[in-house]
């Protein structure tokens, strides 16, 4: 049984997207009484003002192309659940990643960033392509990135939410771990460890400037989880790098009985 539509994939919907390739915020944003504009902005990266059914959704000419489609899907969620407020939204405001478990409240913003993921990654689109992969690799994560015009990271967050996939995303700085994501299929035991250690090829990278990893490392598991029972296991890692001198890894757990226990 397929999953019902959200808010977004009904927009999509409507306009008869079936495709990544269809995907034009800026035709979906006039479908649904918006349009957008493209101009430098100083004290944030995105706006709306709208009045009596239209809005103009205005966004930073200088953001990175996958930067400005998800912050005019930013804007569309607040035009879908927030109409009636002039929102300004920073950067921070933007694309927010929480860890699993991590309590906080539905804010304005994570509700928009909800839609805005519907939008650029709608399910009913991504779920069978996401179906066709065997590993959740950088290899496969930035083909559908390629094709869906979106950041490896929510790419790869999208493709986690799949729960077809045995694997782990986590963020690093230097100052430790910053946020991770896990599907349903992982057991809780397998709560990434703070700190990263120099045996994985991901300290490294954020430490000794070293380079993106072409294809997956086979590491002792104990690198990624601190719990004794972590020294029974490897698991692979690859990372790749993000802006504010941080690194997301993908953490695969690859033995059934990681996932048994």
């Amino acid at each position: 049984m397929s999953a019902p539509l959200t808010a977004a994939e009904q927009a999509l919907q409507a306009l008869g997207v079936t495709e990544p390739a269809e995907i034009d915020l800026e035709v979906v944003a006039l479908s649904l009484g918006a349009k957008v504009k493209y101009r430098s902005l100083k004290s944030c990266e995105a706006r709306i003002v709208g009045q009596n059914g239209r809005a103009i959704i205005t966004i930073d000419s200088a953001a990175t192309p996958q930067r400005r489609r998800f912050s005019i899907g930013h804007e569309l969620g607040h035009w879908h659940r927030h109409r009636g407020l002039c929102l300004k939204c920073r950067s921070a405001d933007i694309g927010r990643t929480l860890s699993d478990g991590r309590r906080t409240p539905l804010t304005a913003e994570l509700q928009a960033d909800a839609y805005a993921s519907d939008l650029l990654l709608p399910g009913y689109i991504f779920r069978p392509l996401a179906g066709d992969i065997d590993r959740l690799t950088l290899a496969s994560v930035k083909s559908l990135a390629s094709q869906f015009k979106t950041s490896l990271t929510a790419t790869t967050i999208r493709a986690l939410s799949t729960n077809r996939f045995p694997a782990l995303l986590i963020c690093h700085s230097h100052e430790g771990m910053r946020w991770f994501r896990r599907p349903p299929l992982i057991p809780d035991r397998w709560f990434p460890r703070s700190d990263l250690l120099p045996e994985s090829p991901t300290f490294r990278m954020l430490f000794n400037g070293g380079s993106e990893p072409s294809r997956p490392t086979v590491v002792k598991a104990s690198c990624w989880f601190d719990t004794p029972i972590a020294e029974r296991f490897t698991v692979t890692e690859q990372a790749f790098g993000l802006p504010n001198n941080r690194i997301a890894t993908i953490v695969e757990l690859t033995d059934p009985k990681m996932l048994e226990m």
